[in-house]
């Protein structure tokens, strides 16, 4: 059963489960299961799958909790030949109906308790023909038992014939004409970047990694794709709105990686200072969706006694751009590092010169986990898939404006359309964040632009204070004359209870730019 090459994604559950079955592959809501139960359930339900008609490439779409069923679904799918599409739970009717659509879905595993979201989502997606819930379904004759589907299907699905080039997974992503896009990854493209970032994570088989993030976003997803390839421990919890019930787990489970967003480090930060909770088992804390307020992280190391903090950036189209290797993190706070293993970057003007040391560049990237493209849609592919410098060569072009140091590290400062032009000047949103969140009592902030008549634009800060601070916008305002030019000093400063957030957790500047400030 082994695989002597893991060439596509689930070759490496076949290899974990035949080296140690009895070894936990994952915790959902406090029970261990193994790598030999998910490699059965898997193959039982990859067989379910294909009784009812699912082929090789066929989408099927995910959309439960972070569970148990959720992770067999997702390796079930692989093991029948389709390409996985997780959802968010948090998806409403609408886009649900968009995703499954646009997708052209054959079959739907989904929750029972989301059917009042996806039952009307299927008038508008005629090409889901199966559809498989853990629960019964009230008056849902079209809703097949997921349990009574394994228990009639045969113990073994037939071999699909897929091949590493073949479609492994589409993820949708926020669009800006604000219908989501669908990321297409290949099965060796995935492969490529779960490895790489392995490698440069330093996992093994005794680590357990917590995943809090939905596993719809790429970043959760691949918490349980990396955990799989090594044979380690998922503890895989539902969200983190409970951070007490979530670190009282992480605790328990003895919990060595602890992936997060600045949102969720902010909330940790919080109850710090509340309470005094330490997590010694972690060696590992990782980064993304946005740079981590360089005030955050000596702050999290009173959390993280013993952890070792990786800055990292990347982007849907391609997993994972860079990383910063910790020991460094001291001299450079601000840096998203160098490129990734096995893969290179560049920096390029907007009309494709090279950039030195210093000066703002488009930032490029090369390698195997650059996506294949975006699902039926060639104009917007090509936006984002540039010729390189081989014949035949596409590179990603993030459209994201970043500077490299002398000794070749990233720095991010801004994507294209959030860079504030104001006073003639250009100002990057994250520059001023990392002013306002050094300020006692701040616990989240986000800068855009608005527009001005005589500025151009003005730059608003939003600002979220900790329970027990007690701050005025002058005095905000008069840290942020202390440390930043004149023309970079918010206008405004508006205090919010929370900061609009996507279900991902990261925080909407669209959003913001709409909301009516008194």
């Amino acid at each position: 059963m082994r695989p002597r090459v893991q060439r596509l994604l689930h070759d490496t559950l076949l290899a974990s489960a035949e080296v140690n079955p009895e070894a936990t592959v994952a915790v959902t809501d406090g029970t261990s299961h193994s790598y030999g139960e998910l490699l059965t359930a898997s193959l039982r339900l990859a067989a379910a799958l294909q009784e009812r008609g699912v082929r090789r490439g066929d989408r099927v779409a995910i959309y439960m909790e972070n569970s148990w069923p959720a992770a067999v679904g997702i390796y079930a799918t692989l093991l029948a030949g389709g390409t996985v599409t997780v959802v968010n739970p948090q998806t409403k009717t609408d886009k649900l109906a968009y995703i499954l659509a646009d997708s052209e879905a054959y079959a739907l595993v989904a929750d029972a308790h989301l059917a009042n979201q996806f039952l009307p989502a299927l008038e508008g997606a005629p090409s889901v023909r199966v559809v498989l819930c853990p629960e019964p379904v009230a008056a849902a004759a079209q809703v097949v038992s997921l349990g009574d589907a394994m228990a009639s299907a045969p113990p073994q699905p037939r071999a699909p014939g897929v091949i590493p080039i073949d479609l492994a997974a589409i993820i949708y992503t926020s669009g800006s004409t604000g219908s989501p896009k669908g990321v297409m990854m290949t099965h060796q493209s995935m492969v490529f970047a779960a490895g790489s970032i392995a490698e440069y994570l330093g996992l093994e088989p005794a680590d357990r990694i917590l995943n809090v993030l939905p596993l719809a976003f790429d970043y959760g997803l691949y918490q349980l794709l990396m955990a799989v390839s090594m044979g380690a421990a998922l503890v895989l919890e539902r969200s983190f709105a409970f951070p007490v019930s979530v670190l009282r787990r992480a605790v328990d489970e003895r919990v060595t990686v602890f992936p997060l967003v600045p949102t969720i480090a902010a909330a940790v930060l919080s109850l710090k200072r509340r309470t005094d909770w330490v997590l010694p088992s972690v060696t590992r804390v990782t980064n993304t969706a946005a740079a981590l307020p360089a005030d955050f992280i000596p702050r999290l190391k009173d959390v993280f006694p013993r952890a070792r903090i990786f800055a990292m950036y990347g982007l849907t189209e391609c997993k994972r751009v860079s990383y910063l290797e910790p020991d460094r993190l001291a001299d450079k706070p601000t840096s998203v590092g160098k490129a990734i293993p096995g893969t290179e970057v560049f920096l390029l003007t907007p009309d494709g010169r090279p950039v030195p040391p210093g000066e703002p560049g488009i930032l490029h990237v090369r390698g195997p986990h650059v996506m294949l493209g975006y699902w039926k849609q060639p104009e917007l592919s090509a936006h984002m898939l540039k010729p390189g410098r081989l014949p035949g060569e596409r590179v990603l072009c993030t459209h994201d404006f970043f500077t490299r140091d002398a000794d070749g590290d990233l720095y991010f400062v801004g994507r294209t359309d959030d860079i504030i032009k104001t006073r003639g000047e250009k100002v990057s949103p994250i520059e001023v964040e990392n002013v306002l969140h050094r300020v006692p009592g701040v616990r989240e902030a986000a800068v855009v632009g608005v527009p001005d008549e005589m500025l151009g634009e003005a730059i608003r800060a939003f600002v979220v204070l900790d329970e027990d601070a007690r701050l005025t916008e002058q005095e905000i305002r008069k840290v942020c004359l202390r440390d930043l030019e004149s023309y970079m000093v918010p206008r405004d400063v508006v205090f919010l209870d929370e900061l609009p957030k996507t279900t991902t957790a990261k925080i909407q500047t669209k959003g913001l730019r709409e909301l009516p400030v008194p």
